[in-house]
C-alpha cells in the first residue's frame, strides 16, 4: 500500500509538474512571438518610412535638376541650330605679326551687289591690317575650299573687323532684338566656322550685362573668337572674343563679347544706327 501510494503520488507529481512546465513554456511562448511581432511591426514601419524619404529625396533631386537641365541644350537641338547656322559661318585663317597661324571665325551679316560683308575679331586678322599685311583667308567647314577676303575696317577696343568676301547670295544670320536684353543665367551659344557639320556649337551661360557687352561663360577656343553668339532661336547677341576687356583686363574662365550692335558705331554704317532686327 505504500509503495502504491508513493507512486500515485509520484504520478501526480510528475503531472504536476509537467503542468506547470508547459504553462511556463506557453508563456514564454507568448512574449517571444509578442516580441517577433513588434520588431516585424517595426521593421515594416522603418522600410515604410525609409521608402518614403527616397521617394522624396528623388522628388526633390529631379526638382533641382529641372533648373540646370533648361539650362544645357540637347542633341537634337545642337544639331537643329548647326544646320541653321553653318551656311552664314566661316573659319578665318591668316598669319599674325610673328608670322605665325592666327585662326578665328566670322559670320554673314550682309549679302548684295556682288559683296558679302563678314564681321569678326580683330584679334585674328590684326596683322593684316598694316600693310603689308598677310592674306586672310576664308573657308566653310573642314574641308571648304579657301577664298581671299579683305580687311575693311577694325575696331581693336571692341576686338572687331569687317571682312569683304566677293560673293553674294548668302544667308545673314538675324540679329536679336535689342530689347528685352539677355539676363545673366541665360543660356546662348558661341559658333565656330569650323566643324564637320559645316559650324560647332559650344554652350554657354549668362554671367553679367553691362552697357559694353556680356560676360560669358562658356569653352572657347581660338576658333570660336569672332564667330557669331547666338540665342536658342539662332539670332546673334554678340560676337565672340578672348582679348575684349571693358574693365580693363581679360578674365579666366569667362569671356567678355560685344553686343552684335556695336558693330555699328565701330566698323559698319549702319541705316538707322542699328542692324536690323528681322530677315
Amino acid at each position: 500500500m505504500l509503495i502504491l501510494a508513493f507512486a500515485i503520488g509520484a504520478g501526480f507529481s510528475g503531472v504536476v509538474l509537467y503542468s506547470y512546465y508547459q504553462y511556463r513554456q506557453n508563456q514564454a511562448d507568448t512574449k517571444v512571438n509578442a516580441l517577433i511581432n513588434g520588431y516585424q511591426a517595426q521593421f515594416a514601419k522603418a522600410e515604410s518610412d525609409l521608402n518614403a524619404a527616397a521617394a522624396n529625396a528623388k522628388a526633390s533631386i529631379a526638382n533641382q535638376l529641372k533648373g540646370v537641365q533648361s539650362l544645357q541644350a540637347g542633341p537634337a537641338q545642337v544639331a537643329a541650330l548647326t544646320k541653321q547656322l553653318a551656311p552664314s559661318v566661316f573659319f578665318v585663317h591668316t598669319l599674325d605679326a610673328a608670322g605665325q597661324p592666327s585662326v578665328g571665325s566670322a559670320f554673314v551679316i550682309s549679302s548684295n551687289n556682288g559683296q558679302t560683308l563678314l564681321l569678326t575679331s580683330y584679334t585674328t586678322v590684326s596683322a593684316a591690317t598694316r600693310s603689308p599685311g598677310p592674306p586672310v583667308y576664308v573657308s566653310q567647314g573642314d574641308s571648304g575650299p579657301q577664298t581671299a577676303v579683305s580687311v575693311r575696317t577694325w575696331d581693336p577696343q571692341y576686338d572687331l573687323a569687317l571682312l569683304i568676301l566677293p560673293r553674294n547670295g548668302l544667308t545673314a544670320i538675324t540679329p536679336a532684338a535689342t530689347t528685352p536684353s539677355p539676363q545673366p543665367g541665360d543660356r546662348l551659344f558661341a559658333v565656330s566656322g569650323l566643324g564637320s557639320a559645316g559650324a560647332s556649337l559650344t554652350q554657354g551661360t549668362v554671367v553679367d550685362v553691362s552697357s559694353s557687352g556680356l560676360e560669358l561663360a562658356a569653352p572657347m577656343g581660338t576658333a570660336f573668337q569672332g564667330g557669331p553668339i547666338v540665342n536658342q532661336a539662332g539670332q546673334v547677341v554678340a560676337v565672340g572674343s578672348r582679348q575684349y576687356a571693358p574693365l580693363g583686363f581679360v578674365s579666366e574662365g569667362t569671356y567678355f563679347v560685344p553686343f552684335v550692335q556695336s558693330a555699328c558705331s565701330k566698323v559698319l554704317s549702319c541705316p538707322g544706327g542699328t542692324l536690323p532686327s528681322g530677315p
